[in-house]
């Protein structure tokens, strides 16, 4: 019997579709030549439209062999969702290795894509798999071959070794440390992004955390209502800061400085502790500005800033300082090349400059996607470095996820901040666990090794520990 396979991809038009059609277009032809019948939509999934007309391949199907959801380039979750959340077999996310040179944008952001949409998926109960590769690679083809077969690939074991625990007093000291400080949250979740939900409760009952809502309109006001004089002053101060700001757009610099002000602003009034927001769409579209860069200024006087609204990024952020893990930034997992053991994490532009390899020279630019300013864009520092993460699992308790490498001193391969880092433990098992465990698209990555105190703090609360 010929096997069929429905192959669905998934693209944003922010990041290079024609590259993306092409991966998509590969994909199908080597699923033929493995001797499948393939169903698939027309054009790349990218917009609602498009859901339902995949939906209808996805219908018209009586029990395919495999079903394939080809992330051909970065897309939130909400596809993803719609398509498979009440589907009682397995979906096998194929991401894709990043093409380009280096300093090139991120074109495609497709294991990142494959990491958010995994999340949503296991969160719904849904059985996910992943292929990871090029469709040229032979062991792409072996993966792909097995599945018309009838046998995907494996769902590793989570990790959870007993290792190194801080003293109990240093727990104590750190959630000390931590309760009653507050986060101020700005907008909604970003449409399809399920790691920036959050349980208040969560945070109160277990860190003594607080949250400080403010709605975009009610900032953007704030921004809008910033004078010239002040704006002038700091930018004058953010130029000696950072003196490529000169090189970008005068009225997007301008309001660049005017957001780095009322955030500020805000942070101080509430008395804040950390700055997590929604960074997008409405920031680039009704601003005509990115926040990247704000948030790196502000991040360089020691507060902690998340993009993407991302909570439980900035109480992990927060806890890992209250370790002495001194600066850190919310990252993806983006690339992984296998031959090294090396992983790339990766965002658009956010960190702060004192985790640059070379500060003095941490470049001012564009955002890579929106082609506006203003971001970073400079590689992170090289050195030994922790990954972590505080993140709930499928029954919605909180689970910590560490792990650790080496930042190797290379030149910032995707626009943006890139640190590649060699990783203690085997690259490609981290990256598959991250995605078929339903783990968020987001770490934390720190210079300092809180490890021990993070553990300790886990055994005080009572949360799992998953570590690499």
């Amino acid at each position: 019997m010929t096997p069929t396979a429905v192959l669905i991809a998934t693209a944003r038009p922010t990041f290079d579709l024609a590259v993306a059609q092409a991966h998509a277009d590969a994909g199908a032809r080597l699923l033929t030549d493995l001797g499948a019948d393939v169903h698939r939509p027309e054009v790349l999934v990218t917009s609602p439209e498009d859901v339902g007309a995949a939906r209808a391949v996805l219908d018209e199907v009586d029990d395919p062999t495999v079903i394939v959801h080809a992330c051909a380039s970065f897309a939130d979750a909400g596809p993803a969702l719609e398509l498979y959340h009440d589907l009682d077999r397995p979906v096998l996310l194929w991401a894709f290795r990043e093409p380009g040179e280096h300093g090139d944008r991120l074109q495609l952001n497709s294991l990142c894509g494959a990491n958010l949409a995994a999340h949503a998926l296991a969160r719904d109960g849904v059985d996910v798999r992943l292929c990871y590769g090029d469709p040229h690679e032979p062991e792409v083809e072996a993966t792909l071959a097995a599945a018309l077969a009838g046998t995907l690939p494996c769902r590793p074991p989570l990790p959870s070794p007993h290792r190194e625990r801080a003293p109990r007093e240093v727990a104590h000291a750190a959630l000390d440390h931590v309760r009653g400080q507050r986060i101020g949250v700005l907008g909604e979740p970003p449409p399809g992004f399920t790691p920036s939900e959050y349980d208040p409760e969560i945070l109160r009952d277990l860190f003594g955390l607080e949250v400080e809502r403010l709605d975009l309109d009610a900032l953007f006001a704030t921004i809008r209502d910033v004078g010239p004089e002040r704006r002038e002053a700091e930018l004058a101060a953010a130029s000696e800061w950072q003196p490529t700001l000169a090189d970008l757009d005068r009225e997007v610099v301008d309001t660049f400085a005017a957001v780095t002000i009322a955030l500020r602003e805000w942070h101080d009034d509430a008395r804040l502790s950390a700055l997590s927001i929604r960074c997008w769409p409405e920031f680039p579209t009704e601003l005509g500005v990115c926040p990247c860069s704000s948030l790196s200024r502000l991040a360089d006087e020691e507060i902690a800033t998340q993009c993407e609204r991302d909570v439980y990024g900035a109480t992990t952020m927060l806890l890992m300082a209250a370790l002495g893990s001194g600066p850190s930034y919310l990252v993806d997992t983006v690339d992984l090349v296998d031959d090294e053991n090396v992983v790339r994490f990766w965002h658009c532009g956010s960190a702060a400059t004192g985790l640059a390899a070379d500060p003095p020279n941490a470049t001012q630019f564009t955002h890579c996607n929106r082609k506006i300013g203003v971001v970073g864009n400079f590689a992170l520092r090289p050195g030994p470095v922790v990954a972590a993460r505080l993140t709930e699992d499928a029954g919605g308790t909180l689970r910590l996820l560490i792990a650790s490498g080496t930042a190797l001193d290379r030149p910032n391969r995707f626009q943006g901040n890139t640190a590649d880092v060699r990783l203690d433990t085997d690259a490609r098992e981290f990256v598959t666990a991250l995605v078929t465990g339903g783990f968020p698209h987001h770490t934390v990555l720190a210079w300092n090794d809180v490890r021990p105190g993070l553990r300790a703090v886990a055994d005080q609360l009572g949360i799992p520990v998953v570590e690499f």
